[in-house]
């Protein structure tokens, strides 16, 4: 035939080829845990303590981008007032910020 057959060539450094091959891989996981993963993982955990912390008289602002002042909280949901006399009750995930003390009267 036209093509010959190739054989592996086998020596001392045959061994280590194995953890030099395996090695990229390894590092490109430790590179993607510190740029992606362990930060969303403080992210996430910065949300749920602003969640537990949120209590009657926050001022918060929504998912929606609406602003409002916590009346009432309750297992999973919130009792937002955004206007005088108008509440919205919404899930306790759709406030992303919790605003300073006074913010709305300044607005």
């Amino acid at each position: 035939m036209w093509i010959s057959n190739a054989f592996a060539q086998t020596g001392a450094g045959s061994d280590s080829g194995g953890l030099m091959g395996f090695l990229p891989i390894l590092l490109m996981f430790v590179v993607l845990y510190f740029i992606m993963i362990r930060p969303q993982m403080k992210r996430q955990k910065e949300t749920r303590l602003m969640l537990e912390a949120l209590a009657v008289g926050d001022e918060v602002i929504t998912i929606g981008g609406i602003l409002g002042k916590v009346n009432a909280i309750r297992d999973q949901n919130v009792i937002v007032e955004i206007a005088a006399g108008t509440e919205v009750i919404m899930q306790k995930g759709a406030v992303t910020m919790v605003l300073p003390k006074g913010t709305l009267k300044a607005a």
